[in-house]
């Protein structure tokens, strides 16, 4: 299994499930719930130190080689289909369907702001979506002609960008590739000596382990910081979580988790949809039939908001509605571009 990367889908996997959570539990508490605030707290910030760097990380792992065989143009509008297509159609259908229920949920939309989120500020879990294509594109032409001996100094230099950038023009698409291509430059260095990893997982995860859990202990216990301070710090703990979740990973690579190699596969649909589903229940929950335990609130809304894109992905395959996934042929970017090279 190792060879065939079933540890970057456990990897996602894990990931997936932590987003989901981390989204449940913030609804959750911004609802009023009685949540403890400080343990609320504690956990949100360990959560968010490293959950979405690993995404960027395990967008960077195969970057370079679909680079080298696309190309640069290829590249770049294949992610228009994959990355562009279901940020604007599901940033339409959630922002609607929030500007519809905002009666019950923990806030007011409105059409305009909506719309709004398209081009500028992209809203909810959608500014992922909308930093990954700008670090595509930036990386795209970053790495168009370096070699890979250039990895590493790259990577440093996205480091000490992200490091500096709170000192940087406050634009935000410039802010979106600064705070995150560093992990995404990580991915694409890591995927040049993951045979190493690979060689000697069990060992690394032993050690990433004992290091996660001492600068998590370190930077939130003994220094008192939160994942959103940003500098070294961060930086720093954002690197040993990935590689402890990548080593991790790796180790479980051993064994077959089906569940979890199929939740990883699908992390895609699931980041998509999880908002309204977790959403939804908490409301329902809440409003409908007077739920308020928090135990079961974090429960219910994590499973839901795992299963239920999961149930739509599987509706979506057996009835064609592929279209909410990906762009239906006449629209494509890859379809017309192969189109416009034929007729040249």
């Amino acid at each position: 299994m190792q060879e065939r990367n079933a540890w970057v889908d456990y990897a996602k996997g894990i990931g997936i499930i932590l987003v989901v959570y981390g989204h449940v539990a913030r609804g959750v508490f911004n609802a009023g719930l009685p949540m403890d605030e400080g343990r609320y707290l504690l956990v949100d910030s360990i959560i968010y130190s490293f959950h979405m760097p690993l995404f960027f990380f395990l967008s960077g792992l195969f970057f370079y080689d679909s680079l080298m065989k696309r190309g640069r143009t290829g590249l770049i509008v294949n992610k228009i289909d994959t990355i562009v297509y279901p940020f604007l159609l599901w940033s339409l259908l959630q922002g609607m369907f929030e500007v519809v229920l905002s009666d019950y949920t923990n806030g007011s939309l409105t059409v305009a702001q909506v719309l709004s989120s398209l081009v500028w500020s992209p809203r909810a879990q959608f500014w992922f979506l909308y930093a990954l294509f700008l670090v595509f594109v930036v990386c795209t032409f970053v790495y168009a002609k370096a070699s890979r001996r250039l990895f590493l100094p790259i990577l440093l230099a996205f480091s000490g960008l992200y490091v500096f950038r709170q000192d940087m023009p406050s634009n935000s698409a410039l802010q979106f590739v600064l705070g995150n291509a560093v992990f995404f430059a990580l991915g694409i260095w890591i995927n040049e000596i993951k045979a190493f990893l690979l060689a000697r997982h069990a060992y690394l995860a032993l050690l990433f382990g004992a290091l996660f859990v001492l600068g998590q202990y370190v930077f939130h216990i003994t220094l008192g910081l939160t994942w959103d301070v940003g500098g070294l710090p961060v930086l720093v703990l954002a690197t040993i979580s990935i590689l402890f979740m990548v080593t991790l990973s790796m180790w479980l690579g051993r064994f077959r988790i089906q569940w979890l190699l199929f939740v990883g596969a699908s992390s895609m649909t699931i980041y998509l949809m999880h908002i309204l589903a977790g959403s939804g229940v908490r409301v329902i929950m809440s409003a409908f039939l007077g739920i308020d335990s928090i135990a079961a609130h974090l429960l219910i809304g994590t499973l839901v908001g795992l299963a239920a894109p999961l149930l739509a992905q599987m509706i979506i395959q057996r009835y064609n509605f592929h279209f909410l996934l990906s762009p239906p042929q006449p629209i494509s970017a890859t379809r017309l571009r192969a189109r416009a090279v034929a007729t040249q």
